[in-house]
């Protein structure tokens, strides 16, 4: 028995992806934004963090995926926790988690 990890196919590797229609994120989550999953993203940014940032997204990452079944990349973590932000922001203005967060500094 070989400890060798499955790969995915070429069929998973090259399958289409679907793209909802010209709505933007929020009103296709009826109100709330959603990150986007697997798909092709044309936009990159680099974003810089620090070792203990890294080791804490990365450790979300793997208790996504150990407690609760979601087998998600860092990237996917990241695109969620933006859109969950900048709803509260476009919620809750002044007194959303972000602006506070940020006038703490």
């Amino acid at each position: 028995m070989t400890r060798r990890p499955s790969l995915p196919g070429a069929s998973e590797l090259f399958r289409l992806t679907g793209s909802t229609p010209d709505l933007p994120s929020e009103e296709a989550a009826g109100g709330r934004r959603r990150g986007t999953g697997r798909e092709k993203h044309s936009t990159k940014i680099t974003v810089y963090v620090s070792d203990e940032e890294l080791l804490a997204l990365e450790h979300a990452r793997l208790e996504l995926r150990g407690e609760h079944g979601l087998a998600v990349d860092r990237g996917r973590v990241v695109r969620e926790a933006i859109a969950i932000v900048l709803d509260d922001l476009e919620g809750h203005g002044e007194d959303s988690l972000l602006v506070r967060r940020l006038r703490e500094r």
